[in-house]
């Protein structure tokens, strides 16, 4: 797990549809518990329910989640604080998921054209 003072680059996210606790924990250096805790904080996150109460996220969760770790860790927010920014800034929020898929998306596309080119 990653140290939330380390500001290292995260790792790519898959192109999956659903994803566990654990393998959004690892997307997003968070532990499993701090998600959770996550959920009942913030009303935008909320992931698909299914047999024995599993959470399974979707690739909107993932990067809602690193927005909120963003907030928390890197720019110092309170949880309130975050809370406020995401609800109050709803377009821009948006627009951010946006620019962050788009910068994924674009590195991917990257990755693949240097192995083409190989």
């Amino acid at each position: 797990m990653l140290d939330p003072t380390n500001s290292s680059e995260l790792p790519t996210i898959p192109g999956k549809r659903y994803f566990t606790i654990g393998e959004v924990s690892e997307l997003c250096a968070v532990k499993p518990h701090v998600l959770r805790y996550w959920e009942q904080e913030f009303p935008q996150l909320k992931p698909v329910k299914r047999r024995g109460n599993r959470r399974y996220y979707q690739r909107a969760d993932v990067i809602l989640i690193r927005q909120i770790r963003s907030l928390l860790y890197e720019n110092g927010f309170t949880i309130g604080g975050a809370r406020q920014q995401l609800s109050g800034d709803e377009v821009k929020a948006d627009n951010n998921v946006s620019k962050q898929i788009v910068k994924q998306m674009r590195e991917e596309l990257e990755d693949i054209l240097t192995i083409l080119k190989k």
